[in-house]
């Protein structure tokens, strides 16, 4: 047990401390600095070229999300084409099939959106080609969407007054070439090491120890996990995700792939303070997002090496506390790490079986999922944390008098609708579409039926199986209970519209704000001024998102992980 904290601890301290230089390298990198990085720029100025890209030409926040949309929307159609065809193209040495156009549908908007929501397992149902040219690309270029939208963010909090907030063309190629690749070729050679396997070959025959024979499946893993972790986006190669051994073979590829979750998202959140000549605001930022953290992670880990209740009454030992879903190779300790880590962020991969946590954990990790802005997802979690920092220094003002103002920047009725907008939407799309999933169920059994029956389990447990579904989806993670069937019409096309509507409108409210914010005038600091790097401030924010994200949810958590524990 103490084995297990102590490698809980030591992987804690190795993403903070890894943090600081990574987010002083990403703002240089956004800023146009000299780094080391450096020998990439013709490899840029190629991509420039066949593109008809001008890195140098400066975009209103207008133009930005007209690229930002227009490049999703290219790709979107690129996979659905790819995915309903597959099982005509090449390297497909197993002969997987097409997958079908609602399967398609969901899929291609899941990876496309940096959800990697899955509902079907990566052995049978995609090829090598479309985990390599769908999967692989998409968990590039949507980590560098979040990134780039951010970079563009920055710019506009660091200028003074300014109508442009950078080239978003220019954001996501440095994000790839310079953050991401780098990254995941490191990663990337550490896993290989650890015998992850990486090459194009069929599936391998085996004889297990109990003398059966077994075919396992193997393929360029070793391509896709690096980005699938630093990209926060989470897709497993091999359906069990990381659970599996040749996607996670050793303790030490679960702590380099755990680190790699969290790494970008709190180094961007240090990068702020960089780039904005803030760090005291960034510090800030980090220190209640570091709290809210490690808090999900005390009570995981306490819940999960603490055994389930009922098993003890049965007489049975939990030394290593509960066991169910998890891999005896990594531990409870390190699955609970992983569970907050994982959620807390939008990567949704997993190594061990959420359905399986105990339920407090797994109100832990909606909470994490349902409130969106602990670190969050690469570029896309700081933007969720400004949304409710707006709010923040709207009501501070008029608690105390002042006029609201952030950054030398009046923040007016505009900016409050859409903040609000954005704030609320999050809750109210979740608990909307939970509510037709149970009334569905409720009411019309033999539509249900028609698509499977959806759960394993009732009660309690199948209300958080259908809440944790349309939370994952919302807030772009992509993990699961897994004990709902989810591979239906229904579901398919459900989660997608949630994964649209939680996707598009925050990034597009958020980007609005900053570059509506930049035109207005710079107001010197003064005595008046509300300080927003004060530790009063960060507890005002940390109130201000419980209060909105978290208590929005305590109603259905009260009929469902609540009444699940108290049941115990």
């Amino acid at each position: 047990m103490n084995t297990e904290i102590l490698g809980v601890v030591a992987q804690i301290a190795l993403m903070v401390i890894l943090a600081y230089p990574l987010g002083k390298y990403i703002a240089k990198v956004y800023k146009g600095e000299k780094t080391w990085s450096d020998f990439m720029a013709p490899i840029e100025r190629v991509i420039y070229k066949v593109c008809g890209i001008n890195p140098n030409e400066e975009m209103n926040w207008k133009q930005f999300l007209k690229a930002l949309l227009i490049l999703n929307a290219f790709w979107f159609f690129w996979g659905m084409v790819l995915l309903v065809s597959q099982g005509w193209l090449p390297l497909n040495p197993d002969g997987n099939g097409p997958q079908s156009p609602d399967q398609a549908f969901n899929t291609c908007i899941s990876f496309m959106v940096n959800c990697n929501l899955q509902h079907y397992s990566g052995e049978s149902g995609l090829t090598y080609f479309t985990q390599l040219f769908v999967i692989m690309l998409f968990q590039f270029i949507t980590a560098a969407t979040g990134m780039a939208a951010m970079a563009g963010i920055m710019k506009s909090i660091a200028a003074k007054t300014t109508k442009t907030i950078g080239n978003f063309w220019q954001f996501l190629v440095v994000s790839c070439t310079r953050i991401l690749l780098p990254l995941s070729l490191i990663v990337g050679f550490i896993l290989i090491l650890q015998g992850m396997p990486m090459g194009f070959d069929g599936k391998m025959q085996v004889t297990t120890l109990e003398g059966q024979e077994q075919m396992i499946s193997q393929g360029p893993t070793a391509a896709i996990v690096p980005i699938k972790q630093l990209g926060t986006n989470g897709g497993g190669y091999f359906g069990v995700n990381s659970s599996h051994p040749l996607e996670n073979p050793t303790y030490l590829t679960n702590m380099v792939e755990c680190w790699s979750i969290l790494i970008i998202p709190m180094a961007m959140v240090l990068a702020l303070g960089f780039y904005t000549r803030r760090r005291k605001l960034g510090y800030t930022i980090f220190g209640v997002m570091l709290f809210a953290y490690l808090a999900g992670v005390c009570i995981n880990v306490n819940q999960e090496m603490g055994g389930n209740p009922r098993i003890d009454a049965m007489g049975i030992s939990q030394d290593n506390g509960a066991m169910e879903g998890k891999e005896v190779r990594l531990g409870a300790g390190a699955t609970a790490l992983w569970s907050v880590t994982t959620t807390v962020t939008s990567n949704g991969s997993v190594n061990g079986m959420h359905d399986s946590t105990m339920p407090l954990s797994g109100m832990v990790e909606m909470l994490n999922m349902q409130i969106n802005t602990w670190f969050g997802g690469v570029g896309v979690g700081w933007m969720n944390y400004y949304t409710f920092i707006i709010i923040a220094v709207f009501i501070s003002g008029l608690m105390v008098g002042r006029t609201p103002e952030f950054l030398g920047k009046k923040v007016e009725a505009r900016e409050m609708k859409i903040a609000t907008i954005v704030a609320l939407l999050h809750p109210f799309v979740i608990l909307v579409f939970t509510a037709l999933s149970s009334y569905l169920y409720t009411h019309h059994p033999d539509f249900v039926q028609s698509e499977g029956g959806w759960l394993n389990n009732l009660g309690f447990h199948g209300l958080s199986e259908q809440l944790y579904e349309y939370t994952s989806c919302a807030a772009n993670n992509g993990s699961g209970f897994e004990g709902l069937g989810d591979n239906t019409y229904f579901w398919n096309y459900t989660c997608g519209i949630v994964l649209i509507l939680s996707r598009f409108i925050p990034i597009i409210g958020q980007v609005a704000i900053a570059g509506l914010l930049a035109q207005k005038k710079f107001i010197p600091e003064s005595a008046g001024t509300l300080k927003t790097d004060t530790v009063t401030f960060g507890v005002m924010t940390f109130a201000v998102i419980f209060i909105i994200a978290a208590l929005s949810f305590f109603p259905v958590h009260a009929l469902s992980t609540i009444a699940e524990h108290l049941s115990l």
